[in-house]
Formats: C-alpha cells, sequence, structure tokens
C-alpha cells in the first residue's frame, strides 16, 4: 500500500508581508482593504495585485484579539428564503465585499426566542455589528438588542424609536398611499391580503384602516390573513376564501408580490377581468411584477439600498468613518401598472 505524503505547510501571508511587497505601511494595506475609498485608485490596485498574487488572507482571530471585535456581522430575518430579502441580502454582500468583513445569517422564523437565542450566539463571537430585520416589539428581545457590545442596524420599518440605528421606510405611510390609490382608481370594497402578522405587516395595516375609515369603507370583514408564510398559492387561497365571504369585493391590497401574484393568478382562473371587475396592489415591487400579465401595480421598496447601507452604518459606527445617522428614512414610490390601471 502506498503511503500518503502530507502536503507541507506554507508559512501563513501577513499583512506585513503584503505591505513590504507593496512599499507600503500596514495600515495603508488595512485601509485599502476595509476602507477603499480611502485610497486613491492606483494605490489600491497596486495593493489588491500583491494580495491576491501572495494569497493573503486576513487572520480573523488575530484582528479579533488586536480589536476585541471578531469582523463578524451577524444578519438575523425571520423569513431568509421570503424572495423579497434576497435584494437586501445582495446590498448586504456588495457592501462587505470591499471591507475584511465577513457575513453570518441566521433564520429566527418570527419567533422572539429564537431571535433571542441567536443574539446571544453572535454576541459570544465579538461581532463588529448586528443587522436585525422584523424585530418584534418583544421586552426581552428589545433588553438584550440595548445590551448588544456592537452596533446594530434595524432595517426595513423605522417606525418608532431605534435600539440604536435603523434604516427603511414608513411602512404604515406606504399602505395608506397604496390605499388611496386603490380608492382614487374607483375601487370601494378593498380587502387587505396577507401572512404572518410581523410587526410591519401590522403597520400596513395601521395605514390601509386610516384610509378606509376616512373614506367611511373599511369592514373588518374585508381584512384576510392566515399564520403561515407567504406564497403564491396563499394568495389564491385568501382570495378564495374573500370571495366567499364578501362576494363583493373589488380589489385587495396584498401585504407582498408574492400574495398579490397568486390573487392575479386565482382571478385569471375564476375569469375575473382585471382590472375591470377587480384591481390588485403589491408591495416590493419584486422582478416578476412588471412582466406578470397583467402586470402588477405595487410598492416599491429599496431593498438592495437597505442591505447596502445598512453594513456602511456599521463600518461608519466602527470608527472607520463619519458617524451615521440613527434613522435613515429612503422612501418608497407606487408602481402603477395594469391591474389598477382604471381610467
Amino acid at each position: 500500500m502506498g503511503t500518503r505524503r502530507r502536503r507541507q505547510r506554507q508559512e501563513r501571508v501577513t499583512l506585513l508581508d503584503v505591505a513590504t511587497a507593496a512599499g507600503v505601511s500596514s495600515i495603508t494595506v488595512s485601509r485599502a482593504l476595509r476602507n477603499p475609498e480611502k485610497v486613491s485608485p492606483a494605490l489600491r490596485e497596486t495593493i489588491m495585485k500583491f494580495v491576491e498574487s501572495m494569497g493573503y488572507v486576513p487572520d480573523f482571530a488575530a484582528r479579533a484579539l488586536a480589536s476585541q471585535n471578531s469582523g463578524i456581522i451577524g444578519v438575523l430575518s425571520p423569513a431568509l428564503t421570503n424572495y423579497s430579502f434576497i435584494g437586501i441580502m445582495r446590498g448586504i454582500e456588495d457592501r462587505v465585499r470591499s471591507t475584511d468583513m465577513r457575513i453570518q445569517y441566521a433564520n429566527t422564523h418570527f419567533d422572539p426566542a429564537d431571535e433571542i437565542k441567536q443574539l446571544r450566539l453572535f454576541f459570544a463571537q465579538n461581532p463588529s455589528g448586528i443587522i436585525i430585520a422584523g424585530v418584534e416589539e418583544h421586552p426581552d428581545v428589545l433588553d438584550l438588542l440595548h445590551r448588544a457590545p456592537c452596533p446594530v442596524v434595524q432595517i426595513m420599518d423605522i417606525n418608532g424609536e431605534p435600539v440604536d440605528m435603523s434604516i427603511g421606510i414608513n411602512h404604515r405611510l406606504a399602505a395608506e398611499m397604496a390605499t388611496a390609490h386603490l380608492i382614487e382608481r374607483g375601487f370601494r370594497r378593498i380587502a387587505l391580503m396577507g401572512g404572518r402578522w410581523d410587526i410591519r405587516s401590522r403597520r400596513r395595516f395601521d395605514g390601509y384602516r386610516a384610509v378606509m375609515e376616512k373614506a367611511g369603507l373599511y369592514d373588518p370583514e374585508l381584512v384576510f390573513s392566515l399564520d403561515a408564510h407567504t406564497s403564491v398559492g396563499l394568495g389564491g387561497h385568501l382570495l378564495e376564501r374573500l370571495l366567499r365571504q364578501a362576494p363583493d369585493a373589488d380589489a385587495a391590497f396584498c401585504h407582498n408580490d408574492d400574495i398579490a401574484l397568486g390573487v392575479l393568478f386565482e382571478c385569471q382562473r375564476r375569469g375575473i377581468r382585471l382590472p375591470a371587475d377587480f384591481g390588485i396592489c403589491g408591495f416590493n415591487d419584486l422582478e416578476y411584477a412588471n412582466v406578470s400579465t397583467p402586470s402588477l401595480t405595487t410598492v416599491r421598496v429599496p431593498r438592495y439600498e437597505i442591505g447596502y447601507r445598512a453594513v456602511d452604518m456599521i463600518v461608519r459606527a466602527s470608527g472607520n468613518g463619519t458617524q451615521p445617522e440613527a434613522q435613515i428614512d429612503l422612501g418608497f414610490h407606487l408602481v402603477e401598472r395594469e391591474t389598477t390601471a382604471r381610467y
């Protein structure tokens, strides 16, 4: 039998090795990796060539000892598989790419106990920061976040005071705008459809109800939701229930585009004309909203920018730039398409 020869382990290339080869200081190399905007493009290109040719890999353990953080940014979401979160992830990862930080994701399944567990696991790693979506107003979660040993950015919803920092949109105002749009287009029996009632869903309900009550149109029998993950199939099921309970319903404002697409498909299956007989407004403006037939009216949320700037807030809060604002409202706008184009 042959014997395997153990491959000799090469000595680790250090930051100083790269700096010496490039003829610059270690601080300059570190700055080029963590804050590239502070280094001239020509110098950064030179440094990156040496980083790649020498196979330099940041020593995160050494960094944690030196800087008292591990370089990890923990990202907690109640539903990592939700299509709307993918755009946020792209933004997060694009901003992290120009730093020597790294991302760890955790799925909390809308469970405060799971949020607490995952936060404690992250805190044990001395993270550089925490990005968290869908924080419920649970006192134990909020207390833990207030005691976080690192910057915390709450993303998506900006209603209320942030624990540390927050970035996103005002979901109540977005729902008010969407509901008012449906009324302006002549719809009156407007349903609200959604899945699990997380904090953002409740904000949207508040906005929907305020506008409907002001117009004298609010009817609790038009509010439909199930304690389940949102999906296209759920949208079809909710429309079926709506038409059994309120057959005169003539529109739906949906908590997201998945639900809205399911409503659209069920209308087509039943021969309901869109938007002559029934109007639909979604939320998020996912990629398929513009190519469905008919195309879907929806609220556009700057998901990529939310993710990108959330990481940027952590980078700057860590002392690597000007201090970020405590709360950033990125705004939203309605994209009117064929499902409400009733003139």
